[in-house]
């Protein structure tokens, strides 16, 4: 990667990337048959979908979403700490969820390795 990128511009950029495979893999998930009639049933994969699974589910989406703003704005001191850990909770979450099919194993991949980077480029991010 060049080296001019500034650190925060390409962390920022690094979790629209991720943000984006994740809504686009949902959406395509959300066009299969089987998926639809799932979700119809009030049961995702055997667990009950409760008011509660949804907030969780948005405070978990929130994490990329906020760590867009946050490592454009915030200083070397805060910003390394907060993506190493948002980039560590992200993947395991990513991990979490089973693939039910080839794509999501495509996305998990992508989504996995764009926060690898994410870490490597936080972790050796030197004061300066």
């Amino acid at each position: 990667m060049d080296q001019s990128i500034d650190r925060r511009v390409l962390l920022s950029s690094l979790w629209v990337f991720i943000l984006i495979n994740i809504i686009f893999r949902d959406i395509h998930q959300m066009t299969l048959k089987s998926h639809l009639e799932m979700l119809l049933t009030g049961f995702y994969h055997g667990q009950k979908i409760t008011d509660l699974i949804i907030l969780i589910g948005g405070i978990v989406l929130e994490i990329p979403i906020l760590m867009i703003v946050l490592a454009r704005v915030l200083k070397q001191r805060f910003n390394r700490p907060l993506n190493l850990g948002a980039a560590v909770i992200t993947f395991a979450l990513i991990q979490y969820e089973m693939p039910t099919d080839m794509d999501d194993y495509f996305f998990r991949i992508i989504e996995s390795l764009a926060l690898v980077v994410i870490f490597w480029k936080s972790w050796t991010w030197k004061e300066g």
